[in-house]
């Protein structure tokens, strides 16, 4: 069943009721999906929970769906996991965002580190940030979660580290280090997951991140690329810890 976001707009009294759906939504579900009148969909508003609805009406450039139930379904991990991202070059980044969303991360922080990619100033910058955005909305219709995690905005790994908890479990990812995560303890709430850039981390980001209450780990023997380390860690974090048991 196709899924659609619908931020904001619809609540639990509205079953029964008509709705007519977001323009970037009707565009989908018409010219993209080629959905028709009577076609079974979901809804979703980002605040927990989706809307069984079925097509009413529909014509070149406006759709109407009947909302027929609404669900209580969560699909979150039991514990909150935000990734902190080095920024990668273009699809590296992408990918990591996109696929961390199906793994569960609550938020994404992407950071600026000795030897990250750059992000441009001004409007580029925020149409960067909006792409990734984006890129979140749709991983959160294909893979059924109905909370969007949010994407912060850029900052600089010394920043990030200066205005954390050290108190809250972290990890930081490294080839060198010598712990692994099945060795550690289940995180109690919430956990900060630290992943360099293609280019890793600087020997001195790895100490500030330590110095900051953060574990240094290790993915096994081989060195992983960025967007594969961040998946992975997730990956591993899930299957210790999270809804993969």
């Amino acid at each position: 069943m196709p899924r659609f976001y619908c931020p904001g707009e619809l609540a639990a009294d509205d079953v029964g009721n008509e709705y007519a759906l977001p323009d970037p939504v009707a565009h989908h579900a018409l010219r993209v999906l080629r959905l028709t009148v009577g076609d079974r969909i979901a809804l979703f508003t980002g605040e927990g929970g989706e809307f069984a609805a079925t097509l009413v009406r529909a014509d070149k450039r406006d759709a109407f769906a009947r909302i027929d139930a609404f669900d209580a379904v969560e699909r979150e991990n039991p514990f909150r996991v935000t990734l902190v991202q080095g920024i990668a070059a273009n699809d590296a980044m992408d990918h990591a965002v996109r696929r961390s969303v199906e793994l569960g991360v609550a938020a994404i922080q992407p950071v600026l580190t000795t030897r990250s990619a750059r992000v441009p100033d001004g409007e580029r910058g925020e149409k960067r940030l909006a792409h990734w955005r984006q890129i979140v909305v749709a991983a959160c219709e294909q893979c059924g979660r109905n909370r969007v995690p949010e994407v912060r905005a850029v900052v600089t790994l010394e920043r990030w580290l200066a205005s954390r908890d050290p108190a809250m479990a972290g990890l930081v990812m490294s080839p060198t280090a010598e712990v692994s995560i099945a060795a550690l303890p289940r995180p109690r709430d919430a956990i900060d997951v630290l992943v360099g850039s293609e280019g890793g981390f600087a020997p001195d980001e790895i100490a500030q991140a330590q110095n900051n209450g953060m574990t240094a780990i290790r993915l096994g023997p081989r060195v992983l690329r960025a967007e594969t380390a961040a998946l992975a860690s997730l990956a591993a974090i899930n299957a210790a810890w999270g809804d993969f048991r």
